[in-house]
């Protein structure tokens, strides 16, 4: 999970450039780190809480700055996402209307907390609109989706149990006012999406038990959709050997 989070700071203009540190702990994602003005935590929070299993945001390690020094160079706008929505057609590019003018080169205090008011209000409507869609969807409320917002842009990740779904996400995403794209490349379809969710353990790791016929290839291709990550699955688990496993072990999947 605090990946997750990191990425969902990185995907907004004003946060990319802070590299702020995010531990999480029974759902609470606590970040820290340097931040301009102590506006910037608001947007810390509405921006955390897009990620699925986070419940609460702690931004009390977040220190402002005293003064925001006149020459600070303004944060620049992230590459602006597509529309890689399997039923996309010509793909969209999406601005960022929240991040400074590429002509401004510094900024006092008064214009940074008037930017990440802007930036918060966005976010706000844009993301947690498409938070709030999918939550209220019968389909889609217990499905693992984050919800990331780069510019006017929608970026969803996570899983869905079947190809239906993540039209029905994509789409619903495309429904808010104010979304000018929308990236679901990063919506995996995998079948008992849902039960995955279940075994989510408080800290945002999954604990999976082994079963019969199960290796840490198999375990890497349900989770990650990509069996090489074994490596990193045995990694994460100290596990020496990843041909000794056994049934009835419980490992942890990284969040």
């Amino acid at each position: 999970m605090v990946d997750r989070v990191k990425d969902a700071f990185k995907a907004q203009a004003l946060l990319a450039p802070l590299n702020l540190d995010v531990r999480v702990d029974g759902g609470t994602a606590f970040v820290t780190g340097s931040v301009p003005t102590d506006k910037y935590a608001s947007l810390v929070k509405v921006v955390a809480s897009g990620i699925d299993g986070v419940k609460d945001v702690d931004t009390s390690g977040l220190i402002a700055a005293a003064q925001t020094p006149a020459a600070q160079a303004a944060p620049t706008a992230p590459t602006a996402s597509v529309d890689m929505t399997a039923d996309s057609g010509t793909p969209v590019q999406a601005s960022d209307p929240t991040a400074p003018d590429s002509s401004t080169h510094a900024y006092d205090d008064a214009q940074a907390d008037q930017i990440v008011a802007q930036a918060l209000a966005e976010h706000s409507r844009i993301a947690k609109g498409v938070w709030n869609a999918i939550k209220a969807d019968g389909e889609l409320k217990d499905d693992p989706i984050d919800v990331m917002q780069s510019g006017s842009s929608i970026i969803l990740t996570g899983a869905v149990d079947s190809e239906h779904e993540l039209h029905l996400a994509a789409n619903l995403a495309r429904s808010i006012d104010g979304v000018t794209a929308v990236d679901a490349s990063g919506l995996k379809v995998a079948g008992g999406a849902k039960e995955l969710t279940k075994e989510k353990a408080p800290d945002g790791d999954t604990v999976y038990t082994i079963q019969s016929g199960d290796n840490l290839s198999s375990v890497a291709l349900k989770y990650f959709g990509d069996a090489g990550k074994y490596r990193d699955i045995a990694h994460y688990n100290n596990i020496s050997d990843p041909d000794l496993i056994k049934v009835g072990q419980q490992i942890r999947i990284p969040g």
